[in-house]
């Protein structure tokens, strides 16, 4: 099965320019081995990459969206629904990422719905869950069941025929932008318990290109999604390389 690279900007860069210089360094990176590199900008980015995408031919870079809300149209203040996405050529969306979940309150729930409007539409999910320190440090064990009742409430009534177009990514809340990434061994573990749920997991949380190749190493291990290093073309180049 091929890797993933997902890029997620976050709330960067902070201008239009600036986000186009981005994408089109990420985009003068060749993939080898079949590797799928995917951006993932702010809303207000995406159509001017989208354009840029297009008329520069740069299609080897897919693109992402940083969420999706689970209604079409509406009175939905500030929402984006899947079709919209769709009609920029976006693949695939980020759902229930730990920032979310923390600063605007996303139950899983919430995410539930996302994620099942969200295939139903035909996008792809790369669906985040992961442990906060305190449940880390009461073992493997506490993590694993508390990823695992994340993955049952999250993907509760999606068909099973769906699942193949979620990607899990494994982001322990304790690694995020910390600089203190899980060891390569305990993201092997939460993929294998993850693949009871979807077929492809990757790992977040402090990726760089140090450390990258202890993950691609773990065969369970499909991919990865960066978020700062993602905002540095020199150093997301390097992980493009060594994954």
């Amino acid at each position: 099965m091929r890797k993933l690279v997902v890029a997620n900007w976050k709330e960067n860069p902070k201008s239009e320019k600036q986000a186009l210089a981005l994408f089109r360094a990420v985009a003068k990176i060749k993939p080898v081995n079949g590797v799928e590199v995917v951006v993932c900008p702010p809303f207000i980015y995406l159509e001017c990459i989208a354009d840029v995408r297009r008329r520069e031919k740069k299609r080897h870079v897919v693109l992402g969206a940083q969420d999706v809300f689970w209604e079409e149209k509406g009175p939905y203040t500030s929402e984006v629904g899947p079709r919209m996405l769709k009609s920029l050529g976006v693949r695939y969306v980020i759902v229930g990422h730990s920032e979310r979940r923390k600063w605007l309150k996303e139950t899983d729930a919430m995410i539930n719905k996302k994620v099942r409007r969200a295939l139903r539409d035909g996008l792809r999910v790369i669906l985040c869950v992961g442990e906060s320190l305190p449940i880390r440090k009461k073992g493997t064990a506490a993590a694993r069941k508390f990823v695992e009742g994340q993955l049952k409430k999250d993907l509760a009534g999606v068909p099973r025929a769906r699942l193949p177009y979620v990607i899990v990514a494994y982001e322990p809340i304790w690694a995020i932008g910390t600089g203190c990434n899980a060891r390569p061994e305990d993201a092997a573990l939460m993929a294998d318990a993850i693949k009871k749920f979807a077929p492809r997991a990757l790992y977040g949380g402090s990726v760089d290109s140090k450390n990258i190749a202890d993950y691609v190493q773990c065969n369970q291990v499909s991919g990865v999604l960066v978020g700062g290093a993602s905002i540095k073309a020199g150093e997301f180049k390097k992980i493009i390389i060594n994954i």
